[in-house]
């Protein structure tokens, strides 16, 4: 395999972490605006409406040089229940979750999207389940394994095995007042949202091959439709203000890594790999939020820290092995069926050969 070869077949991986990472960091950098005083609804349309922006030119430039798609009304439809779902529903439930608990109990609720997904993608036929293949038992084992590391991560703290003092900021980040049971209600409410849009979204995506296209008309949508749903849930004037500088840097954030990169990335995976590949790096968001919290919020190094990411970490190879040999097993069937078609030509042809011999 040549270097650009090599470097095509990873990119959807290298790509997937980097978006799990800009997650990561986007919860815990929301919350702590949250927590200066930013409205959830007020962040959302601002951070919505900046993305959208940054992608009118480059929609335009797309189209002036012929690379844009027809748009029809069966794709305008589409990309209205993508923004009501992807963007407007669930990051109102998504950052209402975050506000009441925290971006660490986000990252863990946020692996039963592959179990939604998966469950989705089976239904509806986009994904083969033969629980007597063994790349079946693989991804539906390593989707499970992965899942009990992420609740071990979470409800299973056990020694400290790395002690920190952390920093006041840290401090109240951690110790904020959270409505913890609706918060993960909501979490939960956002984990089954994003697995419908990533079914949508993916079937969008073979009908509009144009990422940019799709994400701006995606996301002109869900900012139009979250500023409706905001202004009534948010009708203090003054809370669409903004009073601090951790403020702008988070809708600045969210508005680039979001609505820019991560949305135009996961397009393109979900055309090339499908949702189920997707979803599949979710559990590797607990790892990301433990990292980040002992790298930069002076969290502490749990025993059920170390054990969870390992069962995470062993899960996702699972299914990744399971997907990568049932693409092996599809690949050998479709070459046994050509050697067989050729195997049973061939006694004819012998036989033609055969009785021209005797004749000669």
């Amino acid at each position: 395999m040549d270097r650009i070869s090599f470097l095509k077949a990873a990119a959807p991986f290298m790509v997937m972490i980097i978006v799990e990472c800009v997650e990561v960091g986007l919860s815990t950098l929301s919350k702590a605006a949250m927590l200066k005083g930013m409205s959830n609804f007020v962040f959302i349309v601002y951070y919505n409406a900046l993305g959208t922006l940054i992608l009118l030119p480059i929609f335009f430039y797309n189209n002036f040089r012929g690379k844009g798609v027809r748009i029809t009304f069966s794709l305008l439809y589409k990309f209205f229940l993508l923004g009501l779902i992807g963007i407007c529903l669930l990051q109102i439930c998504a950052y209402t979750g975050i506000n009441y608990s925290s971006p660490t109990l986000a990252a863990a609720i946020g692996n039963l999207i592959p179990v939604f997904t998966f469950i989705l993608a089976v239904t509806l036929r986009m994904e083969r389940l033969d629980l007597r293949n063994p790349s079946s038992q693989a991804k539906c084992l390593g989707t499970i394994v992965a899942i009990s590391g992420a609740m071990v991560v979470t409800l299973y703290k056990g020694p400290s095995l790395i002690t920190q003092t952390p920093s006041d900021a840290s401090n109240k980040l951690l110790s904020a007042p959270s409505n913890w049971t609706l918060g993960g209600l909501l979490l939960a409410i956002t984990s089954l949202l994003s697995s419908i849009g990533n079914i949508l979204q993916a079937a969008t995506a073979k009908e509009c091959p144009d990422e940019v296209t799709l994400v701006f008309f995606y996301s002109l949508f869900g900012t139009v439709l979250s500023a409706v749903f905001s202004i009534f849930l948010e009708s203090d004037p003054n809370a669409w203000m903004l009073h601090h500088r951790i403020e702008i840097i988070a809708i600045i954030y969210a508005a680039v890594s979001t609505t820019v990169f991560r949305n135009t990335v996961i397009t393109w995976c979900l055309r090339e790999k499908g949702p189920v590949y997707v979803v599949t790096y979710k559990p590797l968001a607990i790892v990301i939020a433990m990292i980040m919290g002992l790298t930069f919020l002076g969290d502490n190094l749990y025993l059920g820290s170390v054990i969870g990411s390992a069962a995470i970490t062993a899960g996702f190879y699972s299914v990744i092995w399971g997907q990568a040999r049932e693409k092996d097993d599809l690949a050998a069937k479709s070459v046994s069926k050509f050697e067989s078609t050729y195997d049973q030509n061939a006694p004819l042809l012998k036989s033609t050969d055969d009785s021209i011999c005797g004749r000669a």
